[in-house]
């Protein structure tokens, strides 16, 4: 496999990890525009514009677009998360130029007042949808409080109020300064040919206007505490706990999502034979998120609202235990095995790749092979597990558990 990058003169930034053997080819515009880049006054439009983008262009119909990727039997999406919005599709190589040149149409929406309005009614049921979830909630809450008035604390889908109240005009003010070609990275995977690439890119993209687009955010201060949220509608009862972790650009990254793999993967992890399964919770796990310039080790439990106090107390004391005695070397290796066997089998298909490709060279500006993120995983060594432990301590959390419980003590 090759890595090459490529910027047009407008500043859209074009990048590829070619493969010659590959059968399909993956293509996405991955967008730095997330909930972080949100005010009050905005909060939730960055994945409101996902959806308008889907609904129709300056030539295509909202049924076109859906028809005309079905037409070349892509498998498509559409994400946004606090720090961007990607547009992603797998197809065949020979529909490479398609797909680019519809993408890009796309990601220059109509935005329609008609159907922003309908759209809103939509966002607005999802919302609520999900205010009847629990585990939604408590993940939400938990990061509000978690990093407070820091742009990463931001709702992705915003609140019934910040939506009612958008306008399509500040939308399509939000969508002109962070759709901004120097705003965007075309990034593709598998058989692509990156001349072609590039020239489909300048056909499709080359017109677009660029305008500043900065995004200007300092590092976060984070808090701590536990809160209790009383659903009483609610089975069982979710608990969340945020623990700060190493950042996307910190080399330690690796200690950390190892790390969690010891002491919350969904099998043979510490919380797994502790918790899971004696029966005593439901799910009980933990898994390393990164941000630029932060990070969160975020462990998740669900049980039974009577054994919710005696199963904090077990977790806590396997938080204590690996910060006393760290992990064994055989844990360490177990999980090495696990985090490399996902990362090759990941790397199998294109569309696997592209999310690494595309999100390492948006944030980082760096691009890493497959061999070079096993060989990051096999270097680390007990001695970086339990540096993450003390740079990092468990203990200093932020806590949402939500579900029929009216109060509950912290864990000790």
């Amino acid at each position: 496999m090759e890595f090459f990058e490529q910027k047009l003169p407008n500043g859209l930034e074009v990048i590829a990890e070619c493969n010659p053997r590959a059968y399909s080819a993956a293509v996405g515009f991955f967008v730095k525009a997330g909930a972080c880049d949100e005010d009050d006054r905005l909060a939730g439009v960055s994945h409101f514009l996902e959806h308008m983008t889907f609904k129709g262009t300056a030539t295509r119909s909202a049924e076109q677009v859906n028809r005309e990727l079905d037409q070349l039997g892509a498998h498509y999406n559409a994400y946004t998360s606090e720090e961007h919005t990607v547009y992603y599709a797998a197809v065949l190589p020979e529909c490479v130029e398609r797909v680019v040149e519809l993408l890009a149409d796309i990601l220059r929406p109509a935005l329609r007042h008609d159907d922003f309005e309908t759209e809103k009614q939509v966002i607005l049921e999802e919302i609520q949808m999900y205010e009847d979830e629990p585990p939604f909630r408590a993940d939400e809450k938990c990061r509000q409080l978690h990093f407070g008035r820091h742009p990463l604390g931001r709702s992705v889908l915003g609140s019934l109020e910040s939506i009612s109240q958008l306008t399509v005009q500040a939308m399509r003010d939000y969508f002109a300064c962070r759709y901004s070609p120097g705003n965007i990275v075309l990034a593709a995977t598998g058989k692509v040919d990156f001349d072609d690439l590039c020239r489909y890119a300048e056909r499709y993209c080359g017109h677009w206007e660029p305008v500043q687009a900065a995004r200007q955010m300092e590092p976060p201060v984070t808090g701590n505490g536990f809160h209790v949220l009383h659903k009483p509608t609610a089975a069982q009862q979710y608990t969340l706990l945020l623990s700060d972790a190493p950042s996307a650009e910190d080399p330690s990254r690796y200690a950390a999502g190892l790390l969690a793999v010891i002491l919350g993967d969904d099998t043979g992890s510490r919380l797994f034979w502790e918790l899971v399964e004696p029966g005593l919770a439901e799910d009980a796990g933990m898994y390393h998120h990164e941000y630029q310039q932060a990070g969160l080790l975020v462990t998740t439990m669900c049980c039974r609202p009577e054994q919710t106090a005696e199963n904090l107390e077990r977790l806590f004391g396997i938080y204590r235990q690996a910060a006393s005695y760290a992990v064994t070397q055989q844990e360490l290796q177990q999980a090495k095995n696990k985090v490399r066997s996902a990362i090759v089998l990941g790397a199998e298909l294109p569309m696997g790749r592209l999310r690494a490709v595309g999100g390492n060279w948006l944030y980082l500006r760096q691009y890493r092979s497959v061999e070079q993120e096993l060989q990051a995983v096999s270097d680390v060594t007990t001695a970086d597990v339990a540096a993450v432990l003390s740079r990092y301590p468990l203990q200093r959390y932020t806590a949402v558990t939500i579900g029929p419980l009216e109060e509950l003590p912290p864990p000790m």
